[in-house]
């Protein structure tokens, strides 16, 4: 069976205080109102490139089982056209399947 999968990004350093926890919440939630995620390849690229841009530390990927996810999950469009998924409410870390250390290169950030 194949999972619907969707990414979620974080900095190393914030995600180490909800290891073992039963949810996560990332640092601008309670100004945005949803946790920002991506679905794909080339959307996660793109993301990584505009968001950290300047971040010089570990950045970790969450891969989400969107089938698991406890809270609503919202295919929103920004205003970049895309659609993105956004999840209203805490992220049940039990959706989350893997995390990936994510690798900078010259050109930037890469899948």
């Amino acid at each position: 069976m194949e999972m619907n999968v969707i990414y979620c990004l974080t900095p190393a350093p914030y995600w180490q205080q909800f290891e073992g926890k039963a949810e996560y919440l990332p640092r601008d939630y309670e100004e945005e109102g949803f946790i920002h995620a991506t679905k794909g390849d080339d959307l996660l690229e793109r993301v990584m490139n505009r968001v950290y841009t300047t971040y010089e530390g570990e950045l970790l990927l969450l891969v989400i089982d969107e089938d698991r996810v406890k809270s609503e999950v919202k295919y929103e469009q920004a205003s970049d056209g895309d659609l993105y998924p956004h999840i209203y409410g805490p992220l049940n870390t039990d959706a989350i399947v893997e995390i990936r250390q994510m690798e900078r290169g010259p050109a930037g950030w890469t899948v």
